[in-house]
């Protein structure tokens, strides 16, 4: 696990001193980074605050981070100080269709919007291979990035990537899951231990909603080594556990965890056999639910008999809430991390200090005890009820294709109209 702090944002004085932003969701071992106890202060080593020209005067807040992309436009000035690539390299496309869907896209936008050429990004998947995440951190410091943007696959290819990276004079950031003993001069993610709570509160809901009598429940997880579902986990349990202590609720089963879709399956159809009196299981993605599913389905479990869970906000998932199989989803804007992200890679590469209204608190590191310097986003739970006022208005979906065929009538019955 690892600590989260928020800290306040810049002062109403120097806000309006700046130029202000227009406005429109595993573990390893490595060498320690010095510790940052402020993200208004804290740089890596390879970074040199400059006080003089005009990237100094660029402001920007977390707030700005709509899914209009026009905050972007105000970093012009930090691209025209800064100099080589940035090259954002993404884990792989099973473990999340966001991947590809989202994140993908989004830091696309956001690199090209900020005024950077197309020959001065680069923006990669690794498809699920360490090596290949690895060789393609090298590829891009060989070619001329001064930046990296990683989701690791796992912290021990992460923290090979930060200290390689560290070693030619490149600076890394954490994108969405932190290196466990890394030295990345920055992180950007939501707030995960809030994501799981999130999950849990909101299948304890469903759970009275649905009417479920004496809860049954597969606790689900994610891969053990990724410390992302460790974190999902721990919000989750702690709404959870206290039912299953005053014997309210019981646990059938606590499979050991995964990201890839076809083993969550396995996983659960052999503690489903195994505890014929499931009615329930806590799953902490869409992708993993999505073939449990289907599968309960063939099981002939009927709508809104059997709570689930999930995570990202994808369209099966949602089609999965609309149609009563899923309870909800959590929703994480990518269109804000993409932007976060491209934001910090550009004050790096400026050689500035980005502004405590974006750096908004830290996370520590459990292996090396440090205060990473974070944008820490804002997830928010999403079933029917407010469907249409999210991922529908903030275009995360669109309505036409969660709406199609089949799912229509209950778009209606939801209040959307594609």
């Amino acid at each position: 696990m690892y600590s989260v702090t928020k800290t306040a944002g810049l002062t109403a004085a120097a806000v309006s001193a700046a130029l202000l932003v227009a406005a429109c969701s595993s573990s390893s071992s490595s060498s320690s980074s010095t510790p940052s106890t402020s993200p208004s202060s804290a740089t890596s080593a390879a970074v040199s605050p400059s006080s003089t020209g005009s990237a100094s005067s660029v402001s920007i807040s977390t707030s700005d981070l709509t899914n209009s992309f026009s905050a972007m436009a105000n970093l012009k000035p930090l691209v025209a100080e800064g100099k080589g690539n940035v090259v954002a390299i993404l884990p792989d496309t099973v473990s999340s269709t966001r991947y590809v869907e989202f994140d993908s896209p989004y830091l696309k936008t956001a690199l090209g919007d900020a005024g950077l050429t197309s020959s001065q990004y680069t923006v990669e998947n690794a498809l699920g291979v360490d090596a290949t995440q690895f060789s393609m951190a090298q590829t891009a410091i060989t070619q001329g990035a001064s930046v990296l943007i990683v989701d690791p696959l796992d912290s021990g290819v992460g923290a090979k990537i930060e200290t390689y990276a560290k070693s030619h004079g490149v600076d890394v950031i954490d994108y969405d899951r932190l290196t466990l003993g890394g030295t990345r001069a920055y992180a950007v993610s939501f707030n995960n231990v809030e994501v799981g709570t999130l999950i849990g509160k909101g299948f304890q809901a469903c759970v009275t909603a649905w009417g479920v009598k004496k809860p049954d429940v597969i606790v689900m997880k994610g891969a053990p080594t990724d410390n992302n579902a460790t974190l999902f986990a721990q919000g989750y349990d702690a709404v959870i556990d206290p039912q299953f202590a005053s014997k309210a609720w019981t646990e059938a089963a606590t499979p050991a965890g995964t990201w890839t879709p076809d083993v969550a399956l396995s996983e659960f159809e052999q503690a489903y056999t195994a505890h014929k009196g499931v009615n329930s299981a806590v799953i902490p993605n869409d992708e993993n639910g999505a073939p449990i599913i289907h599968y309960l389905q063939g099981q002939g479990v009927k709508a809104k008999s059997f709570p689930t869970t999930g995570q990202d906000a994808t369209l099966i998932g949602l089609d999965n809430i609309l149609s009563g199989y899923q309870c909800g989803t959590v929703y994480k804007p990518v269109f804000e991390e993409a932007q976060a992200a491209v934001a910090l890679a550009l004050f790096v590469r400026a050689h500035q200090t980005p502004p405590s209204s974006l750096v908004n608190g830290t996370i520590t590191d459990p292996s090396t005890k440090v205060a990473v310097p974070s944008v820490l986003l804002t997830p928010e739970w999403v079933t029917t009820a407010n469907m249409n006022s999210t991922v529908i208005a903030d275009k995360f979906v669109p309505a036409s294709q969660l709406c199609a065929g089949s799912f229509a009538a209950d778009c209606k019955t939801a209040g959307i109209s594609s």
